[in-house]
């Protein structure tokens, strides 16, 4: 059996887990997430925790069980606290600035950059330089930051670039004569 999957689901207070069939919904105080179990996986329910197992011995159905139970993991997480991914701008003259559902970034091109918020993602920009990608699936979190990144990832000559808060750049050197 899956190490991961052997640890129970505890859902803390204001959380609810609901099945339909082979679909689990969590509602939470930040919004609601639904995911599809596999039908190898077997969910089971007591009052606040969920336990996870497989319903075979294969190597298949084991690993499926730990995924699982980790993806559910991370839904719980995410309707009670939320997740969020902070991103910086370095660059002379590059910024960030939240219009209504649109995020506007100058990025060193001809023109503005114009970003349209998926539903269920807040963004902030505390400062100019700052953007915090917020939601309540992990997923979908780290999906919008990195397309937000894709923009202009850091160039490894100065550094200039969207980058993750907690990144480091190794800058290359400069071509000698």
């Amino acid at each position: 059996m899956s190490r991961i999957a052997k640890n129970p689901v505890i859902l803390p207070a204001g959380v609810e887990c609901a099945r339909n069939g082979l679909e689990l919904v969590i509602k939470g105080p930040k919004g609601q997430l639904r995911h599809g179990v596999h039908p190898l996986v077997t969910v089971e329910q007591a009052s606040s925790t969920l336990k996870f197992s497989a319903v075979d011995a294969s190597a298949q159905a084991d690993a499926l069980s730990g995924t699982t139970r980790a993806l559910v993991q991370n839904m719980v997480t995410g309707v009670s606290r939320g997740f969020e991914r902070r991103l910086t701008i370095v660059g002379v003259g590059y910024r960030a600035a939240v219009q209504g559902r649109a995020l506007n970034l100058t990025l060193g091109f001809s023109h503005p950059v114009v970003y349209d918020v998926p539903e269920g993602i807040t963004i902030e920009t505390p400062s100019q330089t700052e953007i915090v990608v917020k939601g309540a699936d992990k997923q979908r979190v780290g999906q919008v930051a990195a397309e937000i990144r894709a923009y202009r990832p850091p160039e490894p000559y100065k550094g200039k670039g969207v980058r993750y808060s907690d990144e480091t750049v190794v800058k290359k050197e400069a071509k000698k004569k």
